[in-house]
């Protein structure tokens, strides 16, 4: 597998030895999570569904930044705890993430739960002069660090130049960053330097090194982490280790609106809350995998509603496979797995690219389309099409909503019966077991010889 590497500008081959450790920026719960965090955290579940799927073992960390000056001003507008408001927002992430049919990672730390870590590697930075202490707190020397600069491709000198004018005027160098800052006002903890409370970058370092050890294989998150987040940590890591931080860097472009960045100010962010409520959860990850993963995508409702239709053949193929009759036409159905069970892979192992992998997906779903329309699948060729199709479904996170033995069994007899008062046209007896039908979310598929049926999710904004 290659993934584009930020840092060298190239496609890389992923190399690992027992199992791959991915390491994921995770949100600031001060707020609701929104689309864009659902995008990035969609690939990477993705790319986690992939590699587990090929049998290799993957450790995934994705952390909860828990205290952040964001978080205690929107407690303060609250009048509750800032411990409290991080507690709120990280159980609706859990409620959300749930909901879009996230696996869950092998540990999510919060930033409050590792304040000794984070403190045990400024020390280290300190006892190296990689930082150096102020009336007002811990800061990073930039200057030390000789490849800063080397993940985003800016140059020292132009930070420097273009740097506001700070009101920590103590700092050696305007463009240097705190890894810890002073304050009596809570949550604030007992350091050697003073009581106060972590950097933000700090946390990420210490908390993947803690997990993952260094030079780990994937360091992800949204293009907007790779300055000044993602450059810090390099800083401060390597710093601190002498070794190489991550050996991937992985970036996931940003989701717009209508061509414009998603900003509170200008009142277009959409919660993934309000999104799942309204599309569903195989729309949004449908949407989410449209484009390549390093670029921006375009959040608009004809794209949602044209996942909505592609959603329709998804479900549709199943219970066409699921409710297959008769023997033969093995050949074709294995030539058809192969192809797109190929296609499928290669493009995934090809810098990630979903586009591609969602093109090889549709396509085993309109040749069963097609073989459905001649009326010609058969348990037979079911049996050797539907595995591969549920594999490709599992590793994209789309979960249809199926039927039990029991419940298809029963679906089938009112069908068999609806078709009989048609023959005899009774169709107000016909109508009454469509209704009924349509109350479990059913919906006939009328064939040139006979009818079948699709159990579909009910989608608010259809």
């Amino acid at each position: 597998m290659q993934i584009f590497d930020t840092l060298r500008n190239t496609k890389i081959e992923l190399e690992f030895s027992d199992k791959v450790r991915i390491y994921l920026c995770g949100v600031t719960v001060y707020d609701d999570a929104h689309i864009g965090h659902a995008r990035t955290i969609i690939v990477f579940d993705v790319l986690h569904r992939f590699l587990e799927s090929q049998k290799i073992s993957v450790e995934f960390i994705q952390n909860f930044t828990d205290v952040d000056d964001k978080i205690i001003d929107r407690a303060q507008q609250e009048k509750i705890s800032p411990l409290e408001l991080a507690a709120k927002y990280t159980e609706n992430y859990f409620d959300d993430f749930d909901g879009l049919n996230v696996k869950r990672a092998t540990k999510y730390p919060k930033a409050t739960e590792h304040i000794e870590d984070m403190q045990n590697l400024i020390s280290e930075l300190v006892d190296k002069k990689y930082a150096y202490v102020t009336k007002n707190g811990v800061y990073f020397s930039v200057s030390k660090f000789s490849e800063y600069g080397k993940l985003s491709k800016k140059k020292i000198n132009d930070l420097v130049s273009g740097a506001r004018v700070e009101i920590d005027e103590e700092k050696n160098n305007p463009i240097d960053f705190a890894l810890w800052k002073f304050s009596e006002s809570e949550p604030s903890w007992d350091s050697p330097w003073g009581k106060g409370r972590p950097g933000w970058h700090i946390e990420c370092s210490a908390m993947s090194l803690k997990y993952l050890g260094d030079g780990f294989e994937i360091h992800g998150g949204g293009r907007d982490l790779i300055f000044p987040h993602h450059e810090n940590e390099i800083a401060q890591s390597e710093s601190s280790t002498s070794k190489q931080f991550a050996k991937i860097w992985m970036h996931v472009g940003m989701i717009t609106i209508n061509g414009e960045k998603m900003a509170k100010s200008i009142g277009n962010v959409k919660s993934v809350n309000h999104v799942l409520e309204d599309w569903g959860p195989n729309v949004i990850r449908l949407f989410c995998l449209s484009g390549h993963y390093s670029k921006p995508i375009d959040y608009s409702e004809k794209l949602l509603k044209e996942n909505i239709t592609k959603l329709r053949q998804i479900e549709s193929c199943y219970y066409e496979l699921r409710l297959s009759e008769g023997i033969g036409e093995e050949a074709t159905a294995e030539k058809l797995v192969k192809e797109c069970k190929e296609a499928f892979d290669s493009a995934l192992n090809n810098d990630f690219n979903t586009p591609l992998a969602l093109t090889a997906y549709y396509k085993l779903i309109r040749e069963v389309d097609a073989i459905a329309a001649d009326e010609k699948i058969t348990q037979t060729s079911a049996g050797i099409i539907l595995p591969e199709f549920e594999r490709m479904s599992a590793i994209l996170g789309i979960q249809i909503l199926k039927v039990s033995d029991a419940e298809k069994n029963e679906i089938n007899q009112m069908v068999k019966k609806r078709d009989e008062y048609r023959m005899q046209k009774n169709y107000e007896e016909a109508d009454n077991i469509r209704a009924k039908i349509a109350e479990k979310n059913i919906i006939f598929v009328d064939h040139k010889n006979k009818t079948t049926w699709v159990k579909q999710e009910k989608i608010k904004a259809e």
